[in-house]
């Protein structure tokens, strides 16, 4: 068994998702393992991963949308204000999304589905640099 690991920094303009299925893709092929597990991770606690829809961006607005819906900045019910309205707000959503997410390598590439993407979800409002730690894991 073979066991490779790599980050990756990733430069967020703001809340939003940033595609970096391209990136992690490279490093998987880097490993030169051909199958296996890779173990994406981002390494805070305002930003988190998700695996969406590739193909239509209104998918991740709509997602957006609900998101500021369900967890509004700046709602009175948070204590933890310290770096402004969209603080909590952006703890709440990493909670409800993932900070880890496993990733299947067959034939040493991704194996995501036709209409997958991997995003990193940016919860705060200001630009963040960003990293992301990659493992894979495997044959």
């Amino acid at each position: 068994m073979t066991v490779y690991q790599e980050s990756i920094s990733v430069a967020s303009e703001g809340r939003g998702t940033f595609d970096i299925t391209r990136a992690v893709a490279e490093l998987v092929g880097d490993s030169k393992i051909r199958t296996g597990l890779a173990t994406v991770f981002v390494h805070h606690t305002s930003a988190s991963l998700i695996v969406c829809e590739n193909a239509d961006p209104a998918v991740r607005r709509d997602l957006e949308h609900w998101m500021a819906r369900a967890v509004p900045d700046g709602d009175g019910i948070y204590e933890h204000v310290a770096e402004g309205p969209d603080d909590m707000p952006a703890h709440v959503r990493c909670a409800l999304t993932q900070t880890s997410i496993g990733l299947p390598v067959c034939g040493g590439r991704l194996d995501l589905g036709v209409w997958q993407g991997l995003y990193l979800y940016e919860h705060r409002h200001a630009a963040h640099k960003r990293r992301v730690s990659v493992s894979v894991v495997g044959e």
